[in-house]
């Protein structure tokens, strides 16, 4: 039986590491749905769009397509933004820093959410987010929610920016992900939460085989 599966919690948790295996070992979609938010955020930052002004927002919203293609160099799906290959850009620390403010307007997520539900009708499909088995898929067949110590999390995220921009602080990013904590927590449309019906994974003291081993085990019993 295909089923959907969701995976939310805070950010640099393993939450898309965890969805990307899983989707490997099962064949199937991978869909990250915080690389959308973030190709919003991006598109915006270029077009110097004011997210405070509804208005502007509902505009850009207008001009914008997403979609995931295919990476045969990297085997996985990238990012396209207006059929332009995201994928790096969205992962940069500017981004990172505004993300969780627009992702947090109802406008947005309400654009995302649209999407991201039609690409589940076939089902077989893992997604990763914030809400994804509160608001986008509440009736999924397996929702995980994952955990993870902060500063495990505040490490993992450093040594991940740190590959890219060396001059990157540890307090930098502790910052980052404290603020968009509070942001995904206490946003007034579709908060990050844990589904009433999840299964809580903490992944602080575990490899990725292991976690990737536990997941499996639910998704099978799920499926049969």
């Amino acid at each position: 039986m295909s089923i959907i599966i969701t995976l939310d919690g805070f950010s640099s948790c393993g939450k898309s590491t965890l969805a990307r295996q899983l989707a490997n070992e099962l064949n199937y979609v991978f869909i990250d749905s915080g690389a959308m938010y973030r190709a919003i955020t991006l598109y915006f930052l270029r077009q110097h769009i004011d997210w405070n002004k509804p208005e502007q927002v509902r505009q850009a919203l207008t001009e914008i397509s997403l979609e995931f293609a295919y990476n045969p160099q990297t085997g996985q799906s990238d990012m396209l933004l207006n059929d332009e290959d995201v994928e790096a850009l969205i992962r940069d620390m500017l981004v990172s820093e505004h993300v969780s403010e627009v992702s947090a307007i109802k406008e947005v997520r309400e654009f995302a959410v649209a999407q991201q539900q039609k690409m589940g009708e076939k089902k077989s499909i893992v997604m990763d987010g914030r809400d994804i088995g509160t608001t986008v898929f509440p009736h999924a067949e397996l929702k995980i929610f994952v955990v993870a110590d902060p500063a495990i999390r505040v490490e993992r995220r450093f040594r991940e920016l740190y590959a890219k921009n060396p001059a990157i602080t540890l307090e930098e990013v502790r910052a980052n992900l404290e603020m968009r904590d509070y942001i995904d927590s206490n946003r007034e449309f579709s908060p990050l939460r844990k589904a009433d019906d999840a299964i809580v994974l903490d992944n602080s003291n575990l490899t990725r085989d292991e976690q990737l081993s536990l997941a499996l085990g639910w998704a099978k019993e799920r499926m049969e």
